[in-house]
C-alpha cells in the first residue's frame, strides 16, 4: 500500500510545481515615474517614464546618445481608463514596482486629487513608498521630459534627492496617513522644472530642484511654502534629520553657519473653552561649520551670542510658517488639532467640527534652544590678525 501512496505523492509534486503564471522580464515595461495632469476639457492625462532595457538598445556599437528611457501619455476620464489607453500603446505590460515618484501637475492639484488618490488606494500594484510631489507652475509630464546628468533615468534622481532628506519627502503612504488622521491636513513635496543655475540662464543645462511644500485642504492645493518655511515645518513635525542654519550676528556685520545633527520638538496645548494656547519647544544641537565674524567662538560669551542669533534665525522661519498656515491658507498642516486630539480627546470632540474656524485664532508661543557642541578645528577666524579678534 505504501508504494502506491509514495507514487501518488510524487505525481502530485510533479503536476503542482512550475511557474505556470510567470511573466518573462522581456514582456515587462518598467515604469520609473508617473505624471498626472488635467486637460482643458476636464479629463486626466497620465504619462509614464519607462526605462529602456540594454537588450533593446542595440549591440556594443550603439550610439552613446541612445536614450535610457522614453515617455508616453494617454488621456482618460479616470485613472483606470488612462492606464488602459497607455497599455494599448505598448508591446509590454506596464510594471509599477520600480516606480520612484508620482508628479501631480499644479492645475490638477488645484482642481483636486481625490479621484486620483482613490485609484492609488485600490490598485495593489501601487507601492505605498512611492514619493508623490506637486510640479509647481508646471504640468507633471514636463518634469518627466527633463534630462538629469547624474542618473540614466531622471525619476531616479528625484528619488535620491528625497531619500537624502534634502527636502520634504512625502510618500503615498504618508499622504494617506495624514488624510485619515484627526487634526492635521496633508502636505506634499514640491518640485520645479527646467531651472537654470544662477548665472547660467543661457545654458542648455536646465534641471529640476526641490522647492518647498504644497499645502492641501479637502484634497485641493491651497498654496505653497517656500524652502525656509518648509524647514520650519520639518522641525515642527519632528521630521528634521539634518539641516543647515545660517544667522547674521547683530552689530558685527558677519554671519555664521551651523549644521544641525540632532533635533527635538515638543508641542503642548492648553484648551479652556474657545481659548486655545499652543506652545512649541524646538531643541537642537550640532556643529559650527562657518564663522564669518570677528568673534572668538571659544569664549563663552561669544558662543552664547552666536547661539542666540541662530535661535532667532530659526524663530523667523517658523514664524513665517505659522503666519502662512494660520492667516493666509488657514490650514492646520502643523498638527495642533492632532495634539489636542491626542492629549485632550474630550475637548477635541467639541472643537472638531469648527476647527477650520478655530485654527487661525489659536495663540501660539515659540521657544527655540540651540546648542553648539563643536566649534571646529580652529577657534578664532584664521584669516584675522590677533588685534582684530573679539574675545
Amino acid at each position: 500500500m505504501k508504494p502506491f501512496m509514495y507514487i501518488g505523492l510524487l505525481l502530485i509534486v510533479l503536476i503542482t510545481t512550475g511557474c505556470w503564471d510567470r511573466t518573462e522580464i522581456n514582456d515587462i515595461a518598467f515604469v520609473m515615474g508617473t505624471a498626472m495632469d488635467l486637460t482643458d476639457d476636464g479629463n486626466i492625462m497620465g504619462s509614464v517614464q519607462i526605462a529602456i532595457p540594454p537588450s533593446a538598445q542595440g549591440g556594443p556599437g550603439k550610439s552613446r546618445k541612445q536614450e535610457q528611457y522614453f515617455m508616453i501619455s494617454a488621456v482618460g476620464k479616470n485613472s483606470s481608463e488612462v492606464i488602459r489607453n497607455l497599455q494599448d500603446k505598448l508591446s509590454r505590460r506596464l510594471f509599477y514596482a520600480h516606480r520612484s515618484v508620482v508628479f501631480v501637475g499644479e492645475p490638477l492639484a488645484r482642481h483636486g486629487i481625490k479621484d486620483v488618490l482613490d485609484h492609488f488606494s485600490r490598485d495593489p500594484r501601487t507601492r505605498l513608498r512611492t514619493f508623490i510631489m506637486v510640479a509647481k507652475g508646471n504640468e507633471g509630464r514636463e518634469i518627466l521630459k527633463i534630462r538629469y546628468p547624474f542618473e540614466q533615468v531622471p525619476s531616479e534622481a528625484v528619488r535620491e534627492m528625497e531619500v537624502s532628506k534634502a527636502g520634504l519627502g512625502v510618500t503615498i503612504r504618508d499622504l494617506f496617513i495624514a488624510a485619515a488622521s484627526e487634526g492635521i491636513n496633508p502636505v506634499m513635496g514640491v518640485i520645479e522644472g527646467a531651472v537654470p543655475s544662477k548665472g547660467m540662464e543661457d545654458s542648455a543645462n536646465k534641471i529640476f530642484r526641490l522647492a518647498g511644500a504644497a499645502v492641501f485642504k479637502d484634497f485641493k492645493l491651497a498654496g505653497f511654502l517656500n524652502n525656509k518655511e518648509t524647514r520650519g515645518l520639518l522641525w515642527v513635525l519632528d521630521k528634521m534629520k539634518i539641516g543647515r542654519i545660517t544667522a547674521t550676528i547683530p552689530g558685527d556685520n558677519g554671519n555664521v553657519g551651523m549644521v544641525l545633527t540632532d533635533s527635538k520638538r515638543k508641542i503642548t496645548a492648553d484648551v479652556r473653552g474657545s481659548r486655545i494656547k499652543i506652545h512649541i519647544l524646538l531643541q537642537g544641537n550640532g556643529s559650527l561649520y562657518e564663522n564669518n565674524t570677528k568673534l572668538d567662538i571659544g569664549q563663552s560669551e561669544n558662543l552664547k551670542l552666536v547661539q542666540a542669533a541662530l535661535e532667532k534665525s530659526v524663530e523667523a522661519d517658523v514664524q513665517g510658517l505659522l503666519t502662512k498656515a494660520q492667516k493666509k491658507y488657514k490650514v492646520d498642516v502643523i498638527g495642533f488639532g492632532q495634539t489636542i486630539y491626542r492629549d485632550q480627546p474630550k475637548q477635541w470632540k467639541l472643537l472638531r467640527e469648527k476647527w477650520d474656524q478655530q485654527f487661525p485664532e489659536v495663540d501660539v508661543s515659540l521657544t527655540v534652544k540651540i546648542t553648539i557642541r563643536d566649534t571646529g578645528m580652529a577657534g578664532p577666524p584664521l584669516l584675522l590678525e590677533e588685534k582684530e579678534i573679539k574675545k
